[in-house]
């Protein structure tokens, strides 16, 4: 009977686990489906903001608005822009705060969590409460405002790095993975005479690459798109980052000086000039996200309970 009822039974996949089931075409088709949707979804105001700021001031006036079928490509809204200092100056400053942004928070960020996989490191315990005191309770944009002013860091590029600096939520997932690497590692390299810094750089390290991959995309995402810190404490404008320009030419709809300036029938329009905008200010993260993607499935699941 046993060998009867082995027989009827469909044969599983290789490859999936004994608790799932054979895909039925229905859930094929439903799951092709919900996919191609949501590339629609994602892709779709991103084909429309790229093709609109390369359109054309006639097609642009002509649908009255975003542009969804081509008509014409030119690139005077990007030349436009770029023949301006004002958006090439901020593009440079963007890169710069993000790169040394992220270094710094990086490293900050893989020293506080590593230090705090060690129970008997100096003050383990209340360094540790203060981390997690982080998730609860925020010092609030006055006492910080007036700390940076203080330190007289206003005007400064370290006012869009060093109050952002350090993240409690990445400091928990990099000590909850390091907290995982067999203890025996670190211990025989000590025996072999290794210090903490060697046995971080060279197996701590190594053996994190996934996680520290994620927490410098979310570093280099949180970078590249802060305007509030900008606002608050960069009172010379040659000095904003992209995102504070792209606020206020898009969101607040002020027109950039060479939209203005010497105008011609030929010019772009203005909402041509912001979707431009818009493209350059999302081109490094669809730049960047690829050399990452094979480690962020790996990464995000750093901590979950393991069977």
């Amino acid at each position: 009977m046993t060998v009867l009822t082995s027989r009827l039974r469909p044969r599983k996949p290789a490859g999936l686990a004994p608790w799932e089931e054979r895909p039925s075409p229905a859930g094929r088709l439903g799951k092709g489906t919900l996919i191609t949707l949501i590339v629609l979804i994602v892709l779709g105001p991103l084909y429309t903001i790229v093709l609109t700021s390369l359109s054309s001031a006639a097609t642009v006036n002509r649908v009255g608005g975003l542009v969804l079928v081509p008509d014409g490509i030119t690139f005077e809204a990007y030349r436009q822009i770029f023949s301006d200092t004002v958006v090439s100056r901020a593009v440079l400053v963007s890169t710069g705060v993000t790169v040394a942004g992220t270094l710094v928070s990086v490293t900050v960020s893989v020293l506080g969590a590593y230090s705090l996989t060690r129970p008997g490191s100096f003050l383990h315990r209340p360094l540790l409460f203060s981390v997690l005191l982080m998730f609860v309770f925020f010092p609030g944009i006055i006492p910080v405002y007036l700390m940076v002013s203080g330190l007289g860091l206003k005007d400064s590029y370290w006012s869009l790095i060093l109050p952002t600096a350090v993240s409690a939520f990445n400091v928990v997932v990099l000590r909850s993975f390091f907290m995982n690497i067999p203890r025996e590692i670190m211990d025989s390299a000590r025996i072999d005479g290794a210090g903490e810094f060697r046995i971080l750089w060279r197996i701590i390290l190594p053996m994190s690459k996934a996680v520290t991959a994620v927490v410098a995309l979310f570093y280099a995402v949180g970078y590249w798109n802060a305007w509030f810190n900008a606002m608050l404490y960069m009172d010379d404008t040659r000095r904003w980052p992209l995102a504070l320009i792209l606020r206020q030419y898009v969101v607040d709809s002020n027109p950039l000086p060479a939209a203005t300036a010497g105008v011609t029938g030929d010019a772009p329009p203005t909402l041509a000039i912001k979707m431009a905008i818009v493209v350059i200010a999302v081109i490094p993260a669809l730049l960047f996200y690829p050399f990452v993607q094979r480690h962020f499935t790996k990464g995000v699941i750093v901590g979950a309970i393991k069977g």
